[in-house]
């Protein structure tokens, strides 16, 4: 006899389940919709808000000299003779800074930080992903410092015409970018003359420089450039952390965006720190995520947990190498509070084979050059770490998002026999690290 009455029961569950899940898509929807407007607003007022003055006047004849200066060095070879290396083709501004503050409006130009005690962004690109610098400056607002590798002569020739509009036409780009150009050691870099390049002369905006490159993107793959060509990821970061200037160095990928006002906050939570030996042996991470879509993406922690519940966002690298982020600790990092002060959160221990993001100071070991293509090229540099006796601490309320998720199906043909040949390498490395810190009792 009370059976009805618990089916009827049951299907009213069922119906509120169904009707709280219709109300979530219904406020991410609208969530999405906000944030893309909000970022709009941000494009057109940083990237369009001067494109009425005259374009040829943005860039003094100072600095165009500086640029065919550079070139006409010739570049210097890097230590194994392979490539040939273009330091500060083109260096931020020093007269100002893109900052946010309630008073100045949504982008404003202040007075610089001392370069010495700032934090740098230090990425790495070819031309395919270099239209991703568009919204790493929207939402860094500081100084960035872009390593580009040209594999070929042609590519060489188009990077640097473009990172020559970039300068001219872009005036958040001149104000905050440091450009480096690596190429094989075959290859010169010439100064490009605008007028005698009619697909370049063509680009009157910002806006117009960035469809380009976002063109470009579209009909190049990463690490697929041909059977002669190697992407030299870590001698690419080394060039522009190297030449970041800076105490504090963050380095990421190009198609990854982190948190808003990260740089800010970070240097809030150092401030006044001396360099001590153990504030020097210290690297603050970063956690890691990927997004499903590149449409929406979190500006703070309240909403990628909002876009964590629903399977929008997962921890970077879930699906093809959970163990390459797990120290990190994702769930625990995901039930912190909430809040809008940055903090330490917990102490990690490395574990082989972890490859967090951190921000340390600019006196932390290189990256190992070896490692090329595909596969161990960061896992190596935190192993060094690891051994020269870091510490990694967790930061709490900061974090890094990779524009899509990383699936295997996505990778180039020769991944696994990239990776296969740089875990051999990787093995011999660990046997060197030995040798390189005899009294370290820490192993890899």
């Amino acid at each position: 006899m009370q059976l009805p009455m618990k089916c009827s029961f049951f299907k009213v569950v069922l119906a509120a389940l169904l009707l709280v899940a219709v109300l979530q898509l219904i406020y991410l929807s609208l969530l999405s919709g906000l944030h893309g407007r909000q970022q709009k607003f941000r494009f057109l007022e940083l990237f369009e808000a001067r494109k009425a003055e005259p374009p040829q006047h943005h860039w003094d004849q100072e600095k165009k000299s500086r640029l065919k200066l550079s070139l006409a060095s010739g570049g210097i070879l890097d230590s194994s003779g392979q490539y040939r290396l273009y330091k500060d083709l083109v260096k931020a501004g020093e007269e100002a800074v893109i900052e946010d503050g309630p008073a100045m409006g949504l982008w404003a130009a202040v007075a610089p930080l001392p370069p010495k005690e700032d934090l740098v962004l230090a990425t790495h690109t070819t031309l395919n992903n270099l239209h991703n610098l568009r919204d790493l400056l929207a939402r860094w607002r500081g100084p960035v410092s872009v390593a580009l590798f040209a594999p070929g002569p042609e590519e060489v020739r188009f990077a640097t015409m473009m990172i020559y509009v970039l300068a001219t036409l872009c005036a958040p780009v001149r104000e905050m970018v440091s450009f480096h150009l690596a190429c094989h050691s075959g290859n010169l870099a010439i100064f490009p003359e605008l007028e005698d390049r009619s697909e370049f002369a063509r680009l009157k905006s910002c806006n117009d420089v960035f469809r380009k490159l976002a063109d470009t993107g579209t009909k190049l793959r990463n690490y697929d450039m041909g059977a002669n060509a190697s992407y030299p990821n870590n001698l690419l970061r080394n060039l522009a952390r190297g030449a970041a200037g800076s105490r504090y160095v963050l380095v990421i990928d190009m198609d990854m965006l982190p948190s808003e006002g990260l740089r800010l906050a970070f240097l809030s939570l150092v401030a006044g720190q001396p360099s001590t030996p153990e504030a020097e042996h210290t690297v603050y991470v970063v956690p890691a995520f990927e997004i499903r879509h590149t449409r929406r993406i979190p500006g703070a922690k309240a909403e990628l947990l909002q876009l964590y519940q629903v399977g929008e966002i997962r921890p970077f690298y879930e699906e093809l190498c959970p163990r390459c982020q797990a120290p990190t600790n994702y769930s625990k990092w995901l039930n912190l509070p909430t809040g809008n002060e940055l903090q330490v959160a917990y102490e990690v221990e490395w574990r082989d084979p972890w490859e967090p993001f951190y921000i340390s100071t600019s006196s932390v070991p290189p990256y190992d050059e070896r490692f090329k293509q595909y596969g161990f090229n960061r896992i190596s540099q935190a192993c060094e770490l690891h051994v020269a006796g870091y510490t990694f601490l967790v930061i709490n309320n900061a974090f890094l998002v990779h524009k899509g998720f990383k699936v295997s199906g996505d990778f180039h043909a020769k991944k696994d026999a990239e990776n296969q040949h740089n875990k051999v390498l990787f093995r011999q490395f660990k046997q060197e690290l030995k040798t390189k810190y005899p009294s370290s009792g820490l192993r890899c």
